[in-house]
């Protein structure tokens, strides 16, 4: 696989803050930068295309209007760009299949409405067989979020009964390259049961809350060992996962969530959890694939 960062670009502040966080990405593995232009990316584009050459010439325009940007805080960065064809997602998807991650911009709809992951972006990441990174911006000038420098861990969210590895392997990787905390979330509830009659038993909740601990330190235990410097601070609590995970990730410089391939052909690809995340996240949102 290329050592290469792949940022898909559509001229808005949002795909800016993308890049911009992709470049120090990119610096931090000792990676190259690829910066992509999907035609058609556009729902709405901000200038009155109308011609195929003068959509070549705005996109061209984009592409090194951007990379002149990033070049000027990352000098010895190698930085490509070029444009691609076909329907965005899919487009996009490919773009990326030889990366290190894809990453893209998201909209801040405010701290009530989240954000909103446009129809492509959607789209994106379920296609994507790579991890997809999406970036808010803070403003109207593109910068993104703070967690785009090492001042936060790196947080990660799990299920102690799905395959995980692949989430794991990201996020320590990526704690690695930042030299920060990893902080590793699994949220569960008992089952109803106990709700209705806690009295039957007060030990049964807290065996089974011993049970989750030991199966995720188990889970862990082969990435401890691999990464023994790093400093992880795993985390089996009571609640809704989702909300687990957003709070653990208020002042993270990444959460990463798992997003299950699926084959057929209908549905979102995209599950509950995850699409929660990616919508109100303040950090930068990893969705990872796997089976």
């Amino acid at each position: 696989m290329a050592n290469r960062v792949t940022v898909g670009l559509d001229g808005s502040p949002e795909s800016t803050a993308a890049a911009r966080w992709a470049a120090h990405e990119a610096e931090l593995r000792g990676a190259s930068l690829d910066l992509v232009h999907a035609e058609e990316w556009l729902e709405n584009p901000p200038l009155p295309v109308t011609t195929t050459e003068d959509r070549r010439r705005w996109a061209e325009a984009v592409l090194r209007d951007t990379a002149e940007d990033v070049r000027r805080v990352h000098p010895s960065l190698k930085v490509d760009t070029r444009r691609v064809g076909g329907l965005p997602s899919l487009a996009l998807a490919h773009a990326a299949e030889n990366s290190d991650m894809l990453v893209l911009g998201s909209r801040a709809l405010g701290s009530v409405a989240g954000f909103l992951v446009g129809s492509t972006g959607f789209a994106t990441v379920a296609e994507a067989a790579r991890p997809v990174v999406l970036v808010r911006s803070v403003d109207r000038a593109g910068n993104p979020p703070d967690g785009a420098r090492d001042t936060g861990p790196i947080v990660v969210g799990v299920d102690i009964h799905q395959p995980c590895d692949n989430l794991l392997a990201f996020a320590f990787e990526e704690a690695s390259h930042r030299h920060c905390p990893l902080v590793i979330i699994h949220g569960w509830s008992p089952p109803p049961i106990l709700s209705y009659a806690p009295a039957l038993d007060p030990g049964v909740q807290q065996e089974m809350a011993n049970g989750v601990v030991t199966t995720l330190d188990e889970m862990i235990s082969p990435w401890h060992e691999k990464y023994p410097s790093l400093q992880v601070d795993s985390r089996a609590t009571i609640g809704q996962p989702a909300i687990q995970i957003l709070d653990a990730a208020s002042t993270a410089a990444l959460v990463v969530v798992g997003r299950r391939i699926r084959h057929a052909t209908f549905g979102t690809h995209i599950g509950p959890i995850t699409h929660a995340v990616m919508h109100h996240a303040v950090s930068p949102v990893a969705v990872i694939a796997h089976e």
